[in-house]
């Protein structure tokens, strides 16, 4: 785990952007397409957390990025060249543009300087978006990196963060996935090789500590 100090240095909430990833209604709610991940995310505490983060983002000024996942009715535009894709056709709950299932999951909240990006295609909720052409805009230099999946989604948005030159805090509570003990395994093996690990409440302190600047 880094100390204090080095947390903190990273965490200026002036070049510090927090990303949500697929904490969608349809993902992990109590309706989600993937139950699993659903109860993981929420047994877990994983969901509360990203709900914490994204509180303290509001009012430290940190701007929050939430990526959804979601496809048109038609289908028209999303992938089909893998195992993922085929079997998400087939499940009873579908990421329809404009339905419920889009929308970002209780208890975390959107205010209205928050973006909302959505893709119709891909693994990744920085590659092929709007992602990172936000983040340089706004400054950023360091991404914290939250939600689901541990298995898919996470380590999409990892290494593409880091393969664009930005440095990435992983909150390791407030990311979940499938089975339980896979989030751990997958933060000790490879997360933790790319980005710096700490927990929601490493984060949140950070965050709050008094600053002599804010973002202008």
């Amino acid at each position: 785990m880094p100390s204090y100090e080095q947390l903190s240095e990273l965490l200026d909430p002036a070049t510090t952007v927090l990303l949500t990833v697929e904490c969608q209604q349809g993902v992990v709610g109590p309706d989600s397409a993937l139950p699993e991940l659903a109860r993981e995310a929420r047994s877990s505490g994983a969901l509360a957390q990203v709900a914490r983060l994204v509180a303290a983002a509001h009012e430290t000024g940190v701007q929050v990025i939430h990526a959804i996942a979601e496809r048109r009715p038609d289908g028209r535009g999303a992938n089909h060249n893998a195992r993922l894709f085929r079997a998400a056709e087939r499940l009873p709950v579908q990421q329809l543009s404009g339905t419920t299932a889009v929308r970002v999951a209780p208890p975390i909240e959107v205010a209205e300087e928050d973006f909302v990006v959505r893709r119709l295609h891909g693994l990744s909720p920085i590659q092929g978006t709007d992602v990172d052409a936000l983040l340089r805009n706004l400054g950023c230099r360091t991404l914290i990196v939250t939600g689901v999946s541990a298995n898919v989604a996470i380590p999409n948005a990892v290494f593409d963060a880091v393969n664009r030159g930005y440095t990435v805090v992983v909150p390791g509570d407030a990311i979940a996935g499938v089975p339980s003990d896979y989030t751990p395994a997958m933060i000790r093996n490879t997360l933790a090789l790319v980005a710096t690990v700490a927990t929601a409440d490493e984060v949140l302190a950070c965050l709050k500590r008094p600053r002599r600047t804010g973002r202008e």
